[in-house]
């Protein structure tokens, strides 16, 4: 037995040996000694009194008290086992993030957290206690989730392959409404006759996306056989429709333009007109402009702002042009080289006063200067647009499946690790775990 533990185990004589001649008292005792912590029978009772009172409320029936016993000590063990691991990486849970956690406890129990304080005294046990144990446990998950999601390696092939096989699955049963207009290359058509069958493709793509009216150009344009109907195959699934529809439409939502593209008789456009059975994930895309100042040990805060008024007042009186602007004094050489034009992005990209900013400001108005860590910025939204991103919500979704089977695997692997690593004895028993 090793020195420390024989200091355990004459703590708890002493403690026994002093109370021998008083009146007789339970006393707490030591029930099992992990690494160097201990399991005390008060946290058996504890946990069983718990356990039992909520198979009563809940009606549900209870194997016999050894077993329950058992049960119970082997989880108090792990749990023992995954604060010293938060002891030994520094994994706190303080005093806010508790009660952030008891105050969900009481809104899933419809109820306040002075009723769930009520109740709990009601049955027994002190408030304080409560607290501890929530701490412990969210101690115990905080440091299952850091340490095993070191060990977890997902690659991208595998959220791909997942990825398709959800899609295929969701997309089964889907029905898009979908119009095509079909640009035809001449028999025997040459490569300069096919690039120009390709950049028509490419103008009618434009202008489908500044808003033109779909039917109205599949009328004038397309060489398909629905031209007349305004280029409308109607519903059809999947694989009731042509195959080279099929395969550019993937996991489009509603709205979209899908080509250019090319089958053997020349290129296609597509629109989704509408879909049955599938929900469509869209997000909002951003296309702005800034001019970017930036602080130095010869130019303030005041100075910065005052520049850009400066300019900002240039512009709207029309006695210089954005672009102009920010090609002479941004200091963002990436966007100044594009007349300050940022393309097409999702605001959530953007450091947060700047996507406040994008995301309120009118179409078309110049900002007021406004400060970001970058600096001081004036910023003008050229468009907005919704964009569908149903793929990437299935990738999302495979990459969430693939993490949580791994996790699960790798944190029974990591128990085990700890509880094979560990020393654990049984001070009332025979028998180790």
């Amino acid at each position: 037995m090793n020195n420390w533990k024989q200091c355990v185990a004459g703590l708890v004589m002493a403690s026994l040996s002093l109370t021998a001649n008083a009146a007789p008292q339970e006393l707490d005792r030591i029930v099992t000694i992990v690494n160097n912590g201990v399991i005390l029978q008060s946290d058996i009772d504890n946990m069983y009194d718990s356990v039992v009172r909520n198979a009563t409320s809940s009606g549900q029936s209870l194997p016999p008290s050894n077993i329950l016993r058992e049960q119970i000590l082997e989880q108090q063990v792990l749990e023992t086992l995954q604060i010293q691991e938060a002891d030994r990486y520094g994994i706190r849970i303080d005093d806010n993030m508790l009660d952030l956690a008891i105050q969900d406890i009481a809104e899933t129990q419809q109820r306040t957290v002075s009723e769930l304080r009520r109740m709990i005294e009601s049955d027994g046990m002190s408030y304080s206690a409560f607290r501890e144990q929530v701490r412990r446990e969210l101690t115990a998950s905080e440091a299952r989730n850091a340490l095993v999601r070191r060990r977890i390696n997902i690659l991208p092939q595998e959220v791909e392959s997942l990825a398709d096989r959800i899609s295929e699955e969701t997309l089964s049963n889907v029905q898009y409404n979908i119009s095509d207009i079909q640009l035809r290359f001449p028999d025997g058509a040459s490569k300069q006759q096919r690039d120009d069958v390709k950049a028509q493709a490419e103008r009618l793509v434009a202008q489908l996306e500044a808003g033109a009216n779909f039917a109205e150009l599949a009328i004038a344009y397309s060489k398909g056989p629905r031209a007349l109907q305004g280029g409308s195959w109607g519903w059809q699934r999947k694989e009731e429709m042509p195959t080279v529809f099929a395969d550019e439409i993937d996991a489009h939502g509603k709205g979209a333009i899908i080509g250019p593209f090319m089958s053997g008789v020349g290129y296609h456009i597509l629109k989704i007109d509408d879909v049955k059975g599938l929900e469509s994930v869209s997000v909002m895309e951003v296309n702005a402009r800034h001019v970017l100042v930036k602080t130095s040990v010869i130019l303030s805060d005041e100075g910065a702002q005052r520049q850009l008024n400066r300019a900002r007042q240039a512009i709207i009186e029309g006695d210089k042009i954005f672009g102009d602007v920010a090609a002479e004094l941004s200091a963002d050489p990436g966007s100044a080289a594009q007349q300050g034009e940022l393309g097409w992005q999702t605001p959530d990209l953007y450091v947060p006063e700047f996507k406040e900013m994008v995301e309120t400001l009118p179409v078309g108005i110049v900002s007021e200067p406004f400060k970001t860590v970058h600096g001081w910025h004036i910023v003008e939204v050229i468009e907005r647009r919704n964009v569908d991103r149903t793929d990437a919500a299935f990738k999302n979704r495979a990459y969430r499946i693939l993490f949580n089977r791994k996790f699960n695997e790798e944190a029974q692997a990591w128990m085990q690790e700890l509880m094979a690593g560990a020393y654990i004895e049984n001070v009332e028993a025979d028998n180790d775990i």
